[in-house]
């Protein structure tokens, strides 16, 4: 079973500028992208499930707390184990890959924070594969 993973790039610097990157990101598997901006920072995006879907997060501005959690039991899931998160910042070369059968969460820690989301699933297949939880569930938002 996969488990969610941070690949950490790293940064180049020379008199034409810097280049970011995360040479582990293999991109094969993509198969559409999206960005979703937060105007500010009370807004929560929380929780989607996936059964089959894998997803990697990669902040293009500013700053968001992206949470994960195991899914026991898509129908009734336990309150266990724990969610766990990252804090994922524009200004580091960082990629959050999630694999199926996790739901994810994400806040922005400043306003207008943007995020980049890969997806190894076409719209369709996504919309067939989504599952919606409550946003209060597992984590406090509000400690973010």
């Amino acid at each position: 079973m996969l488990k969610p993973i941070l690949l950490i790039g790293d940064r180049y610097t020379d008199n034409r500028g810097t280049i970011c990157f995360v040479n582990e990101f293999d991109l094969s598997s993509v198969k559409r992208m999206y960005s979703i901006t937060h105007p500010d920072k009370k807004i929560i995006r929380a929780w989607q499930g996936h059964q089959q879907e894998s997803k990697w997060f990669k902040c293009i501005k500013g700053s968001f707390v992206v949470a994960w959690k195991k899914i026991d039991n898509f129908s009734n899931p336990s309150p266990l184990p724990k969610p766990e998160y990252v804090i994922l910042k524009s200004s580091d070369p960082a990629i959050l890959f999630i694999p199926p059968g996790y739901a994810n969460g994400l806040k922005a820690l400043e306003d207008n924070s943007e995020i980049m989301v890969f997806s190894d699933y076409f719209l369709r297949e996504s919309l067939d594969d989504k599952i919606r939880f409550n946003k209060d569930l597992w984590l406090d938002w509000q400690l973010f």
